[in-house]
């Protein structure tokens, strides 16, 4: 298909068929939530190079919320106005499964706000069976929910505003219920009930999985998150089995996992918390082998350590081995392991080997057959793909890799990744340093301290980066500093947890004293740091600029959460427990011990439809300093989402950020008394 296509029908996004004969071409497209999207829809002919709209019964010209392949052949369905339609192949036509969506209330096979952004992270709320003949779908109803308002203020003569179900903390969530279709025209559908002790209570559905034509594997999650149960459910009987129960007392993460199931559903692996000695509790591979009658059997645990299995992968049942990343070379990495799963459960790294000094963060993709795997590097070098006989790993045959060209001649000008280990409060937390590939340790350099946007994540890796940061880094001598602090993730379920009902504190205590030994080196100016941060990141770094103004010269918070009341019910009560009571725990002005008294150099950068920190988080912040009299700055994006979708915009404010930031690291040279005496 020529390029010419894509622009004479203006598509961005497009989708082969499984039989290759067809393409779904995507137009007009609107973002609608960090995931989600409206577009209009072309079929195209590959062969005859016809075109066809895609549209519902008796409805022409319309917008979708989603439309792709199923399968197996043609099979496709589509979502429009929260009902989902089916179509056996192209030339067919369709018809409705669902009939009960309303917009904004009831969703039918799409997420809503809640489900979309903090339990599936994906705006698919369906699953195909593998052989296609059924329909796995999520009935999200949120007409209980409280709704936010998302202002659109450009293009039109008066401001619009569109709501949309957003609950916060102890306020009514959505509820939800999992179905099963049959695609063969009947159209039966099977409701798939919970466990019976979350019959009567509020729950997520955080996972599912085909496990066979006949059987779904869910995941069932309580509102407070420190409870789960993973089931296998018939689709004939609607009845779900529990398999896994799992409990915390603080809150269980890593809830989205697929476990990997033997072909007789009778064994299945998943990763559970293992304390390992003094050193805390990580996350390992255990089989569970069920008993005839259905209850839980042997349990056996194929890894263990102070390390972390990061994601399963996949199972071999034919050579007894599973699949599997991990951070035992390195937390800062991820390498591809085999276990086997008879004991003695020996296990191998098929990937530490492989272009050494390059690739130490991978991800992959394996064949259906497990013959074959696509290991994708993803840093510290130049990402690069190469495809490997599984069989042929143990000698490092590699069938295709990347020149290396491109690597060498960027080493010549690309910034140096350092990664450091430090005690700080008793943990050891990961330290990640990038500096000028000629850095001149006799002279003093600016200091940005760049915060994590996300709890539970990792900002210090062996992924391969290149932003902004790294343009200061180039052409302005800045040395940038990340710290994997107290509730970050894979280091272990004890650093993870420590910010439990304590955010705003410890955390923010561990990013002071990585300052601290970051103001030991010899080559850092104490009189030009900075920090930057977005949405999390933005709160601690609100905090910081406030509560330690002095050791600040500047800071930049985007989409800062200032109140984490305000803030959606699965992040705020994961944290802080459900439901929530003390109120000086969730907001900035709280939190605040000595508030700054110099002027700050303070710049706070907002879009106005960001549905995940709506501007009512700014709002509060804004008024905190004008009520302190201290002076800031406020850049406001019209209509833009959580994650800029215009390119101008894009580019205006990765100018703005820079400019700040050249601007505070002006290295201003301090007037002797002679000189002013002249020049008066």
């Amino acid at each position: 298909m020529k390029n010419t296509t894509f622009a004479t029908f203006k598509a961005s996004q497009f989708a082969v068929s499984p039989d290759l004969n067809f393409v779904l071409l995507a137009y007009d497209i609107k973002q609608v939530y960090q995931h989600s999207f409206l577009a209009s829809y072309l079929i195209y002919n590959l062969y005859t190079r016809e075109v066809k709209e895609l549209n519902p019964p008796e409805v022409s010209d319309s917008v979708l919320q989603f439309a792709s392949w199923g399968g197996h052949g043609q099979q496709m369905i589509y979502i429009f106005e929260n009902n989902i339609y089916f179509q056996s192949d192209v030339q067919s036509s369709s018809w409705r499964l669902t009939s009960s969506g309303q917009e904004g209330i009831i969703f039918n096979g799409i997420a809503d706000w809640l489900y979309e952004e903090e339990i599936l992270h994906t705006h698919v709320a369906h699953w195909w069976s593998a052989d296609g003949s059924r329909l796995a779908y999520l009935t999200i109803n949120d007409s209980l929910v409280p709704n936010m308002l998302l202002p659109r203020f450009t293009g039109m003569l008066y401001p619009r505003g569109k709501e949309y179900p957003y609950p916060k903390m102890a306020q009514i969530n959505p509820t939800v219920r999992l179905y099963v279709v049959t695609l063969d025209g009947t159209s039966q559908t099977t409701e798939l009930r919970p466990p019976d002790s979350f019959e009567k209570s509020e729950y997520y559905i955080t996972m599912v999985k085909w496990v066979g034509p006949e059987s779904l594997s869910v995941r069932w999650v309580n509102r407070a998150q420190n409870m789960s149960i993973l089931s296998l459910c018939s689709v004939l009987t609607g009845i779900c089995t529990s398999k896994n129960v799992m409990t915390s007392e603080k809150w269980l993460d890593r809830q989205n996992e697929e476990p990997l199931y033997s072909r007789d559903h009778m064994t299945f692996f998943i990763t559970v918390p293992l304390k390992h000695s003094d050193s805390g509790t990580f996350s390992h591979i255990t089989m569970i082998s069920n008993r005839s009658d259905g209850r839980e059997g042997n349990i056996r645990h194929l890894t263990s350590g102070s390390w972390e299995v990061s994601q399963l992968l996949a199972y071999d049942e034919s050579i007894n081995s599973v699949y599997f990343l991990s951070t035992e070379e390195s937390s800062t990495q991820r390498h591809l392991y085999r276990v086997s799963s008879v004991e003695p459960f020996q296990k191998e790294c098929l990937s530490c080997s492989l272009f050494r000094s390059k690739c130490s963060f991978y991800d992959s993709t394996f064949s259906p057959d497990l013959q074959h795997v696509v290991l994708h590097c993803k840093g510290p070098g130049i990402p690069q793909t190469t495809l490997h006989k599984l069989s042929d790993m143990d000698n490092h045959q590699t069938l295709e890799r990347s020149s290396m060209l491109r690597q060498a001649l960027l080493n010549r000008t690309m910034p140096k990744w350092e990664r450091r280990t430090i005690q700080i409060n008793n943990f050891g937390l990961r330290l990640g340093l990038i500096t000028p590939v000629d850095l001149d340790e006799t002279k003093s350099h600016p200091l940005l301290l760049i915060l994590d946007s996300a709890l539970g994540g990792q900002a210090v890796s062996d992924r391969f980066s290149l932003g902004w940061d790294t343009v200061l880094v180039s052409l302005h001598s800045v040395i940038v500093a990340r710290l994997d602090g107290r509730g970050s993730g894979f280091q272990g379920q004890r650093i993870l947890h420590e910010v439990h009902q304590r955010l705003g504190t410890v955390d923010v205590k561990d990013q002071l004293a990585a300052l601290q030994y970051l103001l030991q080196l010899p080559y850092v100016d104490h009189n030009r740091i900075g920090v930057y941060g977005k949405a999390y990141g933005g709160f601690v770094s609100s905090l910081l600029l406030l509560s330690h103004s002095s050791m600040f010269r500047c800071g930049i918070a985007v989409a800062p959460i200032t109140n984490w009341k305000l803030y959606g019910s699965a992040q705020s009560e994961k944290y802080f427990g459900y439901p929530g009571k003390e109120d000086h725990k969730y907001q900035i002005s709280t939190l605040l011990h000595n508030i700054a008294q110099s002027p700050l150099n303070f710049l706070i950068i907002h879009n106005t439809a960001d549905a995940s920190v709506h501007f009512q988080h700014s709002a509060e912040l804004i008024r905190l300093l004008s009520g302190s009299n201290l002076n800031y700055t406020l850049q406001i994006f019209p209509d833009e989402g959580h994650n800029i979708a215009s390119s101008n915009s894009q580019l205006f404010m990765l100018n703005s950020v820079l400019s700040f930031f050249r601007r505070c690291f002006e290295d201003v040279q301090i007037e002797s008394p002679e000189t002013a005496k002249e020049d008066d």
